[in-house]
């Protein structure tokens, strides 16, 4: 077993270290999803207000080709890393990048348009694999430690996605588009700020690799024939080549899988959002919109306060070490909290109560800043499931969520334009997607750094993201068919398309257990 130290881990368990790529990860997520909670509401929306009356399908179309891509360009970030930047200069080349593509996207215009998703797609490619990479560097001498740093890791993902979708979507409602678009870079940049002026932190972890310094990330793994630890490095040339080849063929299997998940679980940023704005029930009068508010307060209060919370116990921890990082991250957490005051003034002085169509995005954010604790507790104790085990969980909790839209749906006219429904079923089936997205997507990171070794990392994830561009492009794909497919059939059967594929995906993961254990030669 490897040795831990106290003091090495000494910031709830995990290095302090690990939080500050949580809040640059958290601010780059800020940027993504609060623009992306907006993007096809604004590209739909009518010219009166503030939109540009694109169709569905185009709009769709477009998404598809912006999600895929961010998801692309991954792998050539993580070889450029890999090669000759390292993983820190990477980091920060790509968050600056993206901070032009939402300066860009704010003027709107149709030339800027097309700009500013150009530069998030470049920025994005060389940020997202090798932020990754920092954190799985940071735990290569405690693997059996990865799947909760990669899940804490992971609310800091959805914490930026919550803020995001809260503020930017807020500031698009009740100001215009270019607000929201604007809001979304405006972090980004301190973002970058935030994690540049924090780089000390990481000692080696991710400097460029040269002939004076190479690259020596060390990883911990079990040697299936002597059940001892080893040092990747020496792996390269112990390890039997079949025992790597067999951990490669588990690699492409949860990749090949993931596909579909991203595929149905993406829809929330397209035919779910347009679910929730056109077919669900989103003004509300007397009992209920007080509820609402009441619970509003709580929802953008609650999570905020246990992200500050952390935030100052990562102040104590490392205020000397890195302090211009720490006041960066802290001024902007005083606008944040800032921002959220007004909106809450906003919303308990306005008469009329109507959720904007965006809210219900913050909701899988929401979810997966409570949960994702207990994931990671659950990971870490002695009923921590197998691969293949969290992965068919994962999906059919997927397909359970939106079983809870084709039901709520099922009373919709065939070919209906606008509804009613409750948004009790939007509610639900975001909930069974975080549960979800918890067992797959921190999971699979976390599995692709300990199966593959060291020096492959950074591609590895580039490959790993490419597989997620595939799910997205076909999200989107799919979803721009929701307008024939309503007509044809009804929105309940839409639904229950995203139902039924999960659901069988995951029954054949829990099949293949043996054999995905057995390829794994002794890596939990």
């Amino acid at each position: 077993m490897s040795t831990v130290s106290t003091k090495e881990f000494s910031l709830l368990n995990h290095k302090p270290a690990l939080f500050v790529l949580f809040f640059t990860e958290m601010w780059e997520r800020f940027s993504y999803y609060g623009m992306r909670a907006i993007f096809v509401l604004f590209l739909t929306d009518s010219f009166a207000d503030g939109g540009w009356e694109w169709s569905r399908e185009r709009a769709l179309g477009l998404l598809a080709i912006y999600t895929s891509s961010v998801y692309i360009t991954p792998l050539i970030g993580g070889i450029i890393a890999d090669k000759l930047l390292g993983y820190q200069k990477a980091v920060a080349l790509g968050a600056l990048v993206m901070t032009l593509g939402h300066a860009s996207m704010a003027l709107e215009t149709e030339t800027t348009l097309y700009l500013g998703i150009a530069f998030l797609i470049i920025g994005n490619g060389l940020f997202k694999p090798n932020v990754t990479s920092m954190v799985s560097g940071l735990y290569d001498k405690y693997p059996e430690r990865k799947d909760g740093a990669f899940t804490i890791f992971y609310m800091g993902v959805n914490a930026g996605g919550f803020l995001g979708v809260l503020l930017c979507g807020f500031l698009a409602n009740n100001l215009s588009y270019s607000w929201g678009f604007g809001l979304a870079g405006i972090f980004m940049f301190l973002g970058t700020l935030q994690f540049w002026f924090g780089r000390n932190i990481f000692e080696n972890v991710g400097k460029a690799p040269n002939k004076n310094n190479k690259k020596v990330d060390l990883t911990t793994e079990v040697d299936p024939k002597n059940a001892i630890l080893v040092d990747t490095e020496v792996q390269e040339d112990t390890t039997n080549r079949k025992i790597q080849n067999d951990r490669y063929i588990v690699v492409g299997l949860l990749a090949f899988f993931t596909v579909f998940f991203w595929w149905a679980f993406e829809q929330a940023s397209g035919s779910m959002n347009i679910f929730a704005r056109d077919y669900t029930q989103r003004a509300l009068s007397g009992n209920a919109a007080l509820t609402f508010k009441i619970v509003d307060v709580l929802v953008s209060t609650v999570p905020l306060l246990i992200i500050s919370w952390v935030l100052l116990k990562l102040f104590g921890q490392t205020f000397k070490q890195i302090s211009l990082s720490n006041i960066v991250l802290g001024i902007s957490f005083l606008s944040i909290w800032g921002f959220v005051i007004w909106k809450l003034s906003i919303i308990f002085s306005s008469e009329t109560t109507e959720i904007e169509a965006s809210w219900f995005l913050i909701l899988n954010s929401l979810f997966i800043i409570f949960l994702a604790p207990l994931f990671s507790k659950w990971w870490e104790s002695k009923f921590n499931p197998s691969a293949a085990v969290k992965f068919g969980i994962g999906m059919i909790l997927l397909g359970i969520g939106f079983g809870a839209l084709a039901y709520g749906s099922s009373d919709i006219p065939q070919g209906a334009k606008t509804a009613s429904v409750s948004l009790i079923w939007l509610v639900l089936a975001y909930l069974f997607h975080t549960m979800g997205e918890l067992c797959i997507s921190p999971v699979g990171l976390s599995y692709v750094s300990k199966l593959v070794p060291a020096k492959k990392i950074g591609m590895m994830f580039g490959i790993w993201y490419l597989v997620n561009a595939v799910g997205n492009f076909l999200a989107a794909k799919t979803g721009s068919y929701i307008d024939p497919i309503v007509e044809k059939y009804s929105m309940s059967y839409f639904f229950l398309i995203f139902t039924i594929i999960p659901a069988v995906v995951g029954l054949i993961f829990l099949v293949l257990n043996p054999l995905i254990k057995k390829l794994m030669h002794g890596i939990r």
